[in-house]
C-alpha cells in the first residue's frame, strides 16, 4: 500500500506500525465492507442485516459521492446485477464501473467539475419516483465532492469559505453546519429531491461520533443545525467570508430563507441510513494485526480530536508511561487511536494534521523504543500528496527546525527531507485518521 514501504520498514517496530496501518485501511475498503454488508436473494435485498422487499421496486439506482463512492458502486454492480438500472457518483478516486457513471470532483475544496457531476446526481434523484429504490452512497469527502451551491452563491464564494473554514481550526461538525446552509443538496436536501422514492443510504463515516447529519453533510438525514448556528461558527473562529455568503446566512437567520429539512418532515418517511464502516472498523483490524505480530494492542479511542500537535504529546506520554511503569499495559505494545485532529493555520506553509502530529511527536520523543505513525485513511493528508508520516527519535535531528516548522505550519518540507513521508495515493476509502504508537520490548 505504501509505495516507499521498504525504506521505512527498517525495524520490527516500524514494520508492525506499517502492517497495522495497512490492515486498518484495507478493512475499511468497500471491496470488503460492501461484500460483507450487502446481499440479494430473490426479491429480498439485505443491507447491514435489514431486509428490503424489492417486489414493488421498478428500478434501483446508485447515487452519491465521496472518496470511496466509485469503489462502492463497482462492488455493488455484480451484487445487484440486472436489477441495477444505473446511477451517478462523484469522486476524486475513480475506478472502472459498468452501469454507474463516475464523475470526477475535487477534495477538500470543491471545484467546477464537482458542481457539474453533482448536477447530474441531482437530476437523477429528481427523476426517481415511488417505485424507485435509491441507494445513496455517502462516504468521507462527500461534503466537498458533492457541491451544489445555493441560489446566489457562486463556486468561488463557496471555495473561499471552505478554505477559510479548513484553516480556522473549526471542527467538522461546525464546518458542515456552514456548508449545509450554503447548499442545495446537503442537510437532507437530497432526500427531499428524491422523494417519494425509497432511499437507503450506504455510509462510510469519517466523522467522530458517527453523527449521520454531519457525515457528508447529511444529504439524506434530518438537519438540526440552523442558519444562526452557521453564523455563530463564523463569528467564533473569526472567519471572513464573501459578502454573498454572509448575506445568505443572515437572510436565513432572519427567516427570509427556509431552513434545511428537520426531523419529522415526511420526506424522511421512506429513508433509512446505514453506517457500514467507520474509524473503529479500521482500528479493530489494525489491533488484530498488531496482536498477531506479538504486540499487546490497546485502542485508546476512535474519537481523538483537537489540535494535532497537542494530541501527539498525549500519545507520546502514554507510550512513555508504558515504558516507565508498565501502565496501562506492558511492552511490547501498540497504542492505536483515530478520530479527526485539526490544524489552526497561522503560517503559510505546507502540511496536514497527520504530518503535524508526527512532527510534534518526534520532538517529544526521547526513548529509542517508541515509533509513531499517523495517516489519513484516504491517503491524502490535508491538501498534500502524502498520507502521513512515520517517525522515531532519529527522524528530526534539528529540534529547532522542527519547532519552527510547526510554528509556520510548514512540516511537509521537513518530513520530506527526513524521508519520513508515507505515500499511498488514493486508498479507495475514508474513515478518518489512523495513529499507531509502537512501544518495542
Amino acid at each position: 500500500m505504501f509505495d516507499n514501504r521498504s525504506a521505512h520498514a527498517t525495524t520490527t517496530a516500524r514494520t508492525v506500525a506499517l502492517d497495522s496501518l495497512e490492515a486498518g485501511i484495507e478493512a475499511a475498503h468497500p471491496r470488503r465492507v460492501i461484500r460483507d454488508s450487502v446481499s440479494i436473494d430473490g426479491d429480498t435485498l439485505t443491507i447491514a442485516g435489514e431486509a428490503y422487499d424489492l417486489t414493488d421496486i421498478g428500478k434501483i439506482v446508485v447515487l452519491g459521492g465521496g472518496n470511496a463512492a466509485a469503489h462502492v458502486a463497482s462492488v455493488l454492480e455484480p451484487i445487484l446485477d440486472d436489477r441495477l438500472a444505473g446511477g451517478v457518483v462523484v469522486t476524486d478516486d475513480p475506478t472502472e464501473t459498468d452501469r454507474v457513471t463516475v464523475h470526477r470532483g475535487d477534495h477538500p475544496v470543491p471545484s467546477q467539475r464537482g458542481v457539474d457531476g453533482t448536477t447530474v446526481v441531482r437530476n437523477a434523484a429528481a427523476n426517481a419516483d415511488e417505485s424507485t429504490l435509491v441507494l445513496a452512497v455517502i462516504t468521507g469527502g462527500a461534503s466537498a465532492l458533492l457541491p451544489a451551491p445555493a441560489e446566489g452563491i457562486s463556486l468561488e464564494a463557496l471555495q473561499a469559505t471552505t478554505n477559510a473554514l479548513l484553516e480556522s481550526g473549526a471542527t467538522i461538525h461546525e464546518i458542515n453546519a456552514v456548508r449545509k446552509h450554503l447548499s442545495a443538496l446537503k442537510g437532507g436536501q437530497l432526500a427531499r429531491i428524491a422523494a417519494p422514492a425509497t432511499v437507503v443510504s450506504l455510509i462510510f463515516s469519517d466523522v467522530v461520533g458517527n453523527d449521520l447529519s454531519v457525515i457528508g453533510s447529511g444529504p439524506t438525514v434530518p438537519d438540526d443545525s440552523t442558519y444562526e448556528e452557521a453564523l455563530s461558527v463564523l463569528s467564533e473562529y473569526d472567519v471572513s467570508v464573501p459578502d454573498a455568503v454572509q448575506s445568505h446566512l443572515e437572510r436565513g437567520a432572519n427567516g427570509t430563507l427556509a431552513e434545511t429539512p428537520q426531523a419529522g418532515d415526511p420526506i424522511f418517511d421512506r429513508v433509512s441510513n446505514h453506517i457500514l464502516a467507520d474509524n473503529f472498523t479500521a482500528l479493530s483490524a489494525a489491533s488484530e494485526v498488531a496482536e498477531a505480530r506479538g504486540f499487546t494492542p490497546l485502542i485508546l479511542s476512535s474519537s481523538i480530536r483537537g489540535e494535532a500537535r497537542e494530541a501527539a504529546k498525549s500519545h507520546v506520554a502514554v507510550a512513555e508511561e508504558v515504558l516507565a511503569t508498565g501502565n496501562p499495559l506492558s511492552a511490547p505494545a501498540v497504542l492505536l487511536a483515530g478520530g479527526e485532529c485539526t490544524v489552526t493555520v497561522h503560517g503559510d506553509g505546507e502540511g496536514g494534521p497527520s504530518q503535524e502530529f508526527c512532527v510534534s511527536a518526534a520532538l517529544e520523543l526521547d526513548a529509542e523504543r517508541i515509533t509513531v505513525a499517523a495517516v489519513d485513511s484516504d491517503g491524502i493528508d490535508g491538501a498534500t500528496d502524502v498520507a502521513g508520516a512515520i517517525v522515531d527519535t532519529d527522524t528530526i535531528a534539528d529540534r529547532a527546525a522542527g519547532a519552527n516548522a510547526l510554528r509556520e505550519n510548514d512540516v511537509y518540507p521537513l518530513l520530506a527531507k527526513a524521508g519520513a513521508h508515507l505515500h499511498s495515493g488514493a486508498t479507495g476509502t475514508n474513515v478518518n485518521d489512523l495513529r499507531i504508537v509502537v512501544v518495542d520490548a
